[in-house]
């Protein structure tokens, strides 16, 4: 049986291997670079889920491609939901995640409540369609970077009832418990039910 085919939003090569583990054999996964999609699509919502219906259906009208796409946040309560919407480029445009990283614990210098979440937001075009799937999990903030796996905040991201960081984790636990893993799991659900 041939395998359905789903476009993911994305040139990220974390994200882009992390879904494809999560989604098996069930639904082969493209990149935007797989559908020769090379324009940088412009993420100018206010909120993670319109950032990622607005890459959605970029890719539904421009290539006529089923697709999801999804955005993510940090979320750290001390600093008022920051940096959010911006995470990938809180430190400037080059979504340069050492730099983003390094902002933040300068940000949480003295902070004593370390508490924030992460939040995934997919949405899904399926025909004319969309959905949308969220998936969240909470933590804090690490005083110093810990681990070598995963990307982004994950070195400094401590999720509840965990003593490791995302980045101390293998992408197979880091996946049983993170946000996207959360979103994804319902976007299957959805897509196999």
């Amino acid at each position: 049986m041939e395998r359905k085919k789903l476009v993911f939003a994305t040139n990220n090569q974390h994200k882009l291997r992390e879904l494809r583990q999560i989604a098996g054999d069930r639904w082969e996964i493209l990149s935007l670079a797989d559908i020769g999609c090379h324009e940088d699509i412009p993420e100018t919502a206010s909120t993670l889920q319109g950032n990622a219906e607005i890459k959605a259906r970029y890719v539904k009208e421009h290539y006529g491609y089923d697709c999801f796409a999804d955005d993510t946040g940090l979320l750290v309560d001390a600093l008022n939901g920051e940096p959010g919407v911006y995470s990938a480029r809180y430190a400037g445009p080059a979504h340069d995640s050492e730099a983003n990283m390094k902002l933040l614990l300068r940000n949480m210098v003295g902070v004593a409540d370390r508490s924030a979440h992460f939040s995934t937001v997919i949405a899904l075009c399926l025909g004319s369609d969309i959905h949308f799937f969220e998936g969240r999990v909470d933590g804090h903030i690490e005083q110093t970077p810990r681990g070598e796996e995963g990307f982004g905040y994950d070195p400094v991201f401590t999720p509840e009832g965990s003593a490791l960081t995302f980045a101390q984790m293998d992408s197979d636990a880091k996946n049983a418990v993170s946000h996207r893993g959360r979103a994804v799991k319902k976007l299957m659900d959805y897509l196999l039910s």
